[in-house]
């Protein structure tokens, strides 16, 4: 009888033993999967390429759409740095580590600026053709180009009340010029276009003289190339006041002053501001304006960014 319950009691205590050792199987068989599955994780790849716990939680946020291009690159800081800017854009990405390589002086803020507007090229060498379809946000500069025979429908004469003779303008920039000229004339602002809608031909007659004159370096940040012209568009104005119609010294009037206040609200903006040359193409032209809409120019002004940079990140993305 003893010798009975000896054995049921072995026989139980080998059962249990069993049993353990199957839950601890099961135990450890869990883990193992569960480690498996973490390696096939983003997480597990981006620490084991060599990105701490911080960068890699950072990596995660910022490039949750993009990881396996992530994961083909060097670690660099800067692929989460440039990623934090604004206006970053994945898909220029690889430009702004190539240019901040030979750049580094220059701050993430304005490496992001200058490779979104294509400006890390030399000028006029990257060329594009301008979207027409756009209407008034179209973008016209020394990369976006019309077309030699391009001229807008709806080109209308400008009364001699709100400019010099021969001038004109598309009608929604020329509506929203006179609204504008009226609220300025209640300010006690009188303004005046000096120039405005230009066809390819004459826009070639006058780069050609600045050339002949300054030598293609000079005229080239004075003036523009034929087709490369914002005038061409009929969206672009050389605006002053009647009593100020210099360009050496309308930038200290009350006339420029009233129009870096008040133009958003008719849809124009300063379209070279005064140190922007190097996203611009420009030096700083206080009289020159363009008409993009009243959304655009504010969000242009509130920003305080160029209408190169706007079009950019919200337009060509």
């Amino acid at each position: 009888m003893k010798k009975k319950k000896k054995l049921k009691k072995e026989a139980l205590y080998g059962f249990i033993i069993i049993i353990i050792l199957i839950i601890g199987l099961i135990i450890f068989g869990i883990k193992k999967y569960k480690y498996y599955q973490y390696t096939k994780t983003y997480e597990y790849k981006l620490l084991n390429k060599g990105w701490n716990e911080t960068q890699t939680k950072e990596i995660l946020n910022l490039y949750k759409n993009n990881l396996d291009y992530i994961l083909k690159k060097d670690v660099n800081e800067n692929i989460i740095t440039f990623a934090k800017e604004k206006y970053f854009l994945f898909k220029n990405l690889d430009e702004y580590l190539n240019y901040y390589n030979e750049n580094s002086v220059k701050s993430t803020k304005d490496i992001v600026a200058i490779v979104n507007v294509h400006a890390n090229n030399n000028w006029y060498e990257y060329d594009i053709d301008a979207d027409t379809s756009l209407n008034e946000k179209i973008l016209v500069n020394k990369f976006y180009h019309l077309n030699k025979d391009y001229s807008d429908d709806d080109i209308t004469n400008i009364s001699n009340t709100y400019a010099y003779e021969n001038n004109r303008l598309r009608k929604i920039a020329l509506d929203a010029y006179i609204n504008m000229y009226n609220a300025a004339k209640d300010d006690g602002i009188k303004l005046i276009i000096n120039s405005s809608y230009r066809e390819y031909e004459k826009q070639e007659s006058i780069y050609e003289d600045y050339k002949n004159w300054y030598g293609e370096i000079k005229a080239d940040k004075q003036a523009a190339r034929p087709g490369y012209s914002e005038h061409q568009t009929g969206l672009a104005i050389d605006v002053f006041t009647i009593d100020n119609q210099l360009a050496k010294t309308f930038k200290d009037s009350k006339g420029y002053e009233w129009l870096k206040n008040n133009a958003y609200k008719y849809g124009f903006i300063e379209r070279y501001p005064e140190n922007k040359e190097y996203l611009t193409g420009y030096e700083f032209e206080s009289w020159h304006w363009r008409y993009v809409g009243v959304d655009v120019a504010t969000t242009i002004l509130n920003e305080d960014i160029t209408f190169d940079e706007y079009y950019a990140y919200y337009i060509e993305k």
